[in-house]
């Protein structure tokens, strides 16, 4: 089996990476830039061109594409809404048609970012209908919404707080600033569920390799387990960092003005992914812990 991965370069794209060494599917690794990571070849892939998408989903008869590509920068989308809509939409229009001439399946990765604007106080179904409270989720649920247009087969798991040892994240922010600050304030009055990106790729990785996605072709929730504010969040990255020194206060999120209200209840439902796949989901402290512990150690 041909799978193609776009964004490989960003931090699920190298989880993707790293879970699929020694698969005997043939795994086509893109992004923006050609480049070499560890011994593996990361082609260059536009995929805001809809003919060079079609051109290599034919020349390498791809089966599968898994799209980590986006844009995430939250607060920018705000102010460049049409680059933030053809990467989050029109790209994935793009991919969306081109898979679909092999008949073969998109995975998709979408956000929890596509809810916000209700009150939510219980977690985020997949049917339930979208409500983004910016131009970043707003973005990503046309992605999804053109995804279901197409008529292509897909799989989209949506997903929440990603983290990694790659690229930016809180978690490595939160390391640099509670190990150099004597106090920090991170708000306390929005709530979720971070997701180590390692554990969605190898799950992910597992559905692909276990043939699971022919009849299962929907929506999915996948974060890791529990729930915690962005304050609880940074106290655990500090205590596993053992940075005990910075004083990590809560505060409200309008003590730092956004151009963008994100929201405040965010927490992901799992029960169908985990229905449908029979994969166990990590609880979101014992994840964390092994990241900082990969970081720590320079892995």
């Amino acid at each position: 089996m041909n799978i193609l991965v776009t964004g490989a370069n960003g931090q699920l794209g190298n989880c993707i990476r790293i879970a699929s060494k020694g698969s005997e599917d043939n795994y086509i690794f893109t992004d923006v830039a050609e480049l070499d990571i560890d011994g593996t070849h990361i082609s260059r892939l536009d995929i805001t061109d809809a003919d060079a998408v079609v051109k290599a989903v034919k020349d390498n008869e791809v089966d599968v594409i898994v799209n980590c590509a986006a844009y995430t920068n939250v607060d920018a989308a705000e102010d460049n809404e049409t680059v933030a809509e053809q990467l989050n939409a029109t790209a994935v229009r793009n991919l969306a048609e081109a898979v679909k001439v092999n008949d073969g399946t998109l995975i998709h990765i979408s956000t929890d970012y596509v809810f916000g604007k209700e009150p939510y106080n219980v977690p985020c179904r997949e049917d339930q209908e979208g409500t983004p409270t910016g131009v970043y989720g707003l973005t990503k649920l046309h992605g999804e919404q053109a995804i279901a247009e197409s008529g292509c087969k897909a799989l989209i798991f949506r997903t929440a707080w990603l983290y990694s040892e790659f690229g930016k994240n809180f978690v490595k922010t939160m390391l640099n600033l509670t190990s150099t600050k004597p106090e920090l304030n991170v708000v306390f009055d929005q709530t979720g569920t971070p997701t180590y990106a390692q554990d969605l790729a190898d799950a992910i990785f597992h559905i692909i390799e276990n043939r699971r996605m022919d009849g299962n072709e929907g929506i999915y929730h996948y974060s890791n387990e529990g729930v915690c504010s962005w304050y609880d969040f940074t106290k655990m990255i500090a205590g596993y960092a053992g940075n005990t020194a910075c004083d990590i206060r809560p505060c409200h999120s309008d003590e730092f003005p956004s151009k963008v209200k994100r929201p405040s209840y965010s927490v992901l439902d799992k029960t169908k992914f985990k229905q449908t796949f029979g994969l166990p989901v990590p609880y979101w402290t014992e994840s964390l812990r092994k990241c900082i512990v990969k970081l720590s150690s320079g892995e």
